[in-house]
């Protein structure tokens, strides 16, 4: 049986690309409608994958509140989805990705809290280390040619979409206690793409359709392939572990960003954002043991 943080490494792995793709496929529309055609591929796949292990056997033993739960988790899903892609837009890949790797403290804290979950010296220094980490990233010097409303912006966006992502794991643990991991990531992406259209139908955002070249939708398809396993593979590593370790391995996407954005975008990063990446590995790895 794959271990729980092989299960996080991969995940994060695919995580760290999505940033890139979404990024590259957001040029030229909404955010709002990148995240919902994003969405689709996610969907498509998660039910793919859901009838290849036979996981749909066990739709008729989904209890209403456990249901409940995986539909609110969809719901926090799709706000985190949709402050990041807008954060996105407006910043760098690396930074919007840092800020939203904050919820890694907010995660890890409330679950010792609610789900028992034990903790030691060693991780707390961790969680200490991945907060300091996340600072020196944020903290590096912003581009000159940014106005301040954008870069003010894009914190707020990305800041909000942290806290959604931390109710989305806390939510998902509660709702993964009965019920197949592959099937609950399947019926959360019903919820986030019904979400997700019905904002863009809201924000007229779907005038844009016709205006989407083959290039975004290439870059948007290889985003929505990346979330969709890199989903798959992390509510499985949160079935069989820890809240407080599976978090924090899964956030390590943060340095596949930043390196990818370096080859990419060349986002140059600052020794003290180099630094802060480093610590964040080291305090990761202090959590996990």
């Amino acid at each position: 049986m794959i271990s729980w943080i092989a299960l996080s490494l991969g995940s994060a792995f695919f995580a760290g690309l999505v940033a890139i793709f979404s990024k590259l496929g957001i040029a030229n529309i909404s955010s709002n409608l990148a995240t919902a055609i994003r969405t689709i591929v996610v969907v498509v796949l998660a039910w793919i994958v859901v009838f290849i292990t036979g996981a749909m056997r066990e739709v008729s033993t989904i209890t209403t509140p456990t249901l409940i739960i995986l539909v609110l988790s969809g719901i926090a899903t799709g706000a985190s989805w949709l402050f990041f892609f807008r954060a996105l837009q407006l910043g760098d890949a690396t930074k919007v990705v840092t800020v939203d790797r904050l919820s890694i403290v907010l995660t890890i804290i409330v679950g010792i809290i609610i789900f028992g979950e034990s903790t030691g010296y060693l991780q707390i220094l961790g969680i200490g280390l991945l907060a300091l980490g996340t600072f020196l990233v944020v903290a590096q010097r912003s581009d000159p040619n940014d106005s301040t409303q954008l870069k003010n912006l894009w914190i707020i966006y990305a800041a909000a979409g942290a806290c959604c992502a931390s109710l989305t794991a806390l939510l998902a643990k509660w709702g993964l206690e009965n019920i197949d991991s592959n099937l609950a990531t399947a019926i959360r992406t019903i919820v986030v793409v019904i979400m997700a259209w019905f904002i863009v139908l809201i924000a007229g955002d779907y005038r844009q359709v016709r205006s989407i070249s083959g290039r975004d939708l290439f870059f948007l398809g290889l985003s929505g392939v990346a979330t969709g396993a890199s989903w798959l593979l992390f509510f499985a590593a949160l079935k069989s572990g820890p809240v407080s370790g599976v978090i924090p391995v899964d956030k390590l996407s943060l340095v596949i960003t930043a390196i990818a954005s370096w080859i990419v975008f060349r986002e140059r990063q600052s020794p003290r954002a180099l630094a802060g990446l480093a610590v964040v590995v080291v305090g990761t790895t202090l959590l996990v043991q």
